[in-house]
């Protein structure tokens, strides 16, 4: 049996209220929030806490191949995916590859991986942005995903893979050229008929190769960045009885290539046992899959459920969001700005850069961040402390150091089980952090320069 063994997925902490937008802009906005990602995150560091989630729900499941999809890649002319690799500390042998440039390309990687045994992890990520003002500023939002999927030889299937359909047509709908952030439309009547047609295709195609009929489907999953498409080709499928997810599009937002998993994992943290999972995407095409949950479903535990971290968020005015994508330059503080960071001093400490592991000495189980240096008989073992909560010992709030968000706040943070270190928090507002604050390890970007990203570890509050 083949499937799905472990799923997750991250949202950033702030939100976005649509009604503050036309107040600036002029015009746009709506109702309800979007998702955005802070300024210390990317597709990169999004994808990394995605797939601490999935890996963390399924732990001793040993992964073989790792898949990374994004339409908002940080880096050109080379493999984004190998950070992540770093970050979660997989084996030297796992292949890992990036599928970058559409919304589509998470779903086919998808499709592919479930193709054979071997366990791999497909991750998804995106940043979405658009004109100040515009529809898809409003309605895109960030946020990651994360499958792990693989057969029962490698762990309990909680989802078993059925079936898919795809149906393909050259037509153009919405384009981006390189190097640019804003997307375009063609009129959307014309991307409707298209998606429309193509996903009933798909639809048909998929039922056939699972052997199933659209009576045994008990879950519809529709998802794209056309809208309108998305609601017609809903409407044509969803049998009576049938439960159609929500597309989160009022809280959250459209986030890219991500978005398929992300409905796919909030439905599954819902599920229970037996239930026919069709999930429909359309983008530059269709494409059909469908699963069919087993019982290990019912022992199934989701670390962070995609419903507590849409509730959870913390607002974000609509000035800050603008200065976080870049469009609203603000006079940043009086500092020298940070330097590239070395490529050869990183590749030396990649154990501590991005897994965050410490050192333990096995004689007095002192842990040393950064990790000590073995000598004078001392033998020392590895200490990985990227899941290991910890206590705010002390602060500081500084508004003068360099920071694409001032002000900067610095904590001395004491990790349970042993381990000081002064880290920056992040996801907080200056005047709500207290001594005795529970805080947890994120994977953030501490800047960039000369076109390099300086990736490391953050602690942000436990909520």
């Amino acid at each position: 049996m083949r499937g799905i063994l472990s799923h997750g997925a991250y949202l950033p902490y702030r939100r976005l209220d649509r009604t503050s937008i036309a107040a600036v802009a002029g015009g746009g906005g709506g109702k309800g929030t979007r998702s955005v990602s802070s300024y210390d995150e990317d597709t990169t560091t999004m994808a990394v806490e995605a797939a601490r989630l999935a890996r963390r729900a399924a732990p001793d499941v040993p992964v073989a191949g790792l898949w990374f999809a994004t339409t908002s890649p940080v880096y050109a002319d080379r493999t984004n995916a190998t950070a992540i690799h770093a970050a979660l500390r997989l084996d030297r042998d796992v292949v890992v590859a990036d599928a970058n440039g559409s919304a589509r390309s998470a779903v086919v990687a998808l499709r592919a991986s479930l193709g054979t045994d071997e366990p791999t992890l497909v991750v998804a990520a995106d940043v979405r942005t658009g004109l100040p003002g515009s529809a898809d500023e409003a309605a895109g939002g960030d946020g990651a995903a994360a499958l792990l999927v693989g057969s029962d030889g490698a762990g309990p299937v909680i989802a078993e893979y059925l079936g898919s359909g795809s149906a393909t047509e050259e037509f153009l709908d919405r384009w981006r050229a390189p190097g640019e952030t804003r997307s375009k439309l063609w009129e959307e009547r014309f991307g409707e008929g298209r998606y429309t047609a193509l996903g009933e295709d798909a639809w048909g195609a998929a039922l056939k190769a699972a052997g199933q009929s659209a009576g045994d489907v008990t879950d519809l999953i529709v998802t794209g960045p056309h809208a309108r498409a998305v609601a017609a080709v809903t409407k044509r499928l969803a049998a009576p009885g049938v439960a159609v997810a929500d597309t989160l599009a009022a809280t959250v937002g459209h986030t890219g290539a991500a978005h398929p998993a992300l409905m796919l994992s909030a439905v599954l943290e819902q599920a229970g046992p037996d239930r026919v999972i069709a999930l429909v995407s359309l983008a530059d095409g269709a494409d059909v899959l469908l699963f069919r949950t087993t019982p290990a479903i019912e022992a199934f535990r989701v670390p962070r459920p995609v419903s507590e971290q849409v509730a959870s968020g913390g607002t974000v005015s609509y000035g800050k969001f603008l200065a976080w994508r870049g469009v609203l330059p603000l006079e940043p503080p009086r500092r020298p700005e940070p330097a590239r960071v070395s490529s050869s001093a990183a590749a030396r400490s990649e154990d501590w850069k991005f897994g965050f592991v410490g050192s333990r000495n096995t004689a007095t189980g002192e842990i040393r961040m950064p990790p000590a240096v073995a000598g004078a008989g001392a033998e020392l073992d590895a200490a990985p402390m990227a899941e290991v909560t910890g206590t705010v010992a002390t602060y500081t709030v500084d508004r003068l150091a360099y920071s694409p968000s001032p002000p900067v706040v610095f904590a001395v943070v004491d990790f349970d089980g042993g381990g000081r270190l002064p880290l920056e928090l992040t996801d907080v507002d200056a005047d709500g952090v207290a001594i005795g604050d529970r805080v947890e390890p994120t994977f953030r970007r501490l800047s960039s320069a000369d076109g390099i990203h300086n990736y490391f570890w953050k602690v942000r509050p436990v909520r």
